[in-house]
């Protein structure tokens, strides 16, 4: 079962003189319940916009959210259904409330703990992400960068969300600490049957802690699987650009294919056809013969390709997976 469901989702941003952004164009994503999915992307691929449409702070321009097949009404009974972890945990918490403050206003608004009881409900929520309750007396400038981070995790859970938003959660710690909050994040999976959308920019994080992976590119999702069939036979070029750039021991670093290492284009004038394609390793730039990247957009048949790769030249998919596919457009219509 499904329990966020994404449909051509825009998010458009209008700036001075008539110049816009479209930050998140016409993406679909699912994210089945009690699974972790990742979305992985370089730095200004519009993970964090999503993300930030998801839990309503930024507007969406077009398209459509559901949760349970039903549309996404954020607040239910004074609750927020989808809960969003922060990057910069120091950022996200108030600095003049204590950790238990904080997490206990969470629980007072959720409103299903009596208030005799909310104390020992905090205290539960620390103890859950490996917090000593202990910390609850404490600022947030008084904790270390993976405890604050575990506080704000906690701070998410004491709303009971239906879906857990992580961007970047790692990515302001040192890295001795990132490893043991994507243990936790493994672990609160299993224990609680959480249903998380785990956003990176690094693909071997991704792999480590979800179940399925949708990659970004300027905007779009460019291919989606299960991550570990992503992973052995990525179909989209920008995919094995980013699992090139993931460091491996002991190998010799090699140079990355031609073309893959220019800039983003920008995002106030993508460009036409595929948007990768002034990059592409595969694309014209290598063979000129593919002006069908510069003129025709991949998404259109997505569905048809491996991993729904938005790539003309990605292969086809298996024909069970074109039958599944139908079957789930057909029920879906």
């Amino acid at each position: 079962m499904t329990a966020l469901r994404v449909r051509d989702l825009s998010v458009r941003f209008d700036g001075a003189g008539g110049r816009s952004l479209t930050a998140v164009a016409g993406v679909d994503l699912d994210v089945p319940s009690g699974q972790v999915v990742g979305l992985v992307g370089e730095s200004g691929s519009g993970k964090s916009t999503l993300a930030r449409a998801l839990v309503g702070l930024v507007p969406i321009t077009g398209g459509s959210v559901e949760l349970d097949g039903r549309p996404l009404d954020q607040r239910t009974k004074g609750r927020r259904r989808v809960q969003m972890v922060f990057q910069d945990p120091y950022a996200s918490l108030d600095p003049r409330m204590t950790i238990g403050e904080t997490v206990g206003e969470v629980v007072a608004a959720a409103g299903r703990v009596p208030r005799a009881t909310r104390a020992a409900e905090v205290e539960r929520l620390l103890e859950l992400v490996a917090l000593d309750p202990a910390h609850s007396r404490r600022l947030p400038r008084e904790l270390s960068g993976g405890q604050r981070q575990r506080a704000a995790i906690a701070r998410a859970l004491a709303a009971q969300p239906d879906v857990l938003l992580a961007d970047e959660i790692t990515s302001a710690l040192d890295v001795s600490v990132q490893g043991a909050i994507l243990n936790l994040i493994r672990d609160l999976q299993r224990r609680l049957g959480l249903t998380v959308l785990f956003i990176s920019h690094n693909l071997s994080v991704v792999r480590y802690v979800s179940d399925a992976v949708a990659v970004m590119y300027l905007g779009k999702i460019v291919e989606t699987g299960p991550v570990d069939h992503v992973i052995a036979d990525p179909q989209h070029p920008y995919t094995r650009m980013l699992l090139d750039a993931v460091p491996r021991l002991g190998a010799a670093t090699r140079p990355g294919p031609a073309g893959a290492d220019g800039d983003v284009a920008d995002p106030h004038h993508p460009p036409t056809g595929c948007r990768f394609h002034p990059r592409c390793p595969v694309g014209p730039l290598v063979d000129p013969t593919r002006r069908l990247c510069v003129t025709e957009s991949p998404d259109d048949g997505a569905s048809r390709r491996r991993h729904r790769s938005a790539c003309h030249f990605a292969e086809p998919a298996p024909a069970s997976q074109l039958t599944k596919v139908a079957k789930q457009a057909s029920e879906v219509g």
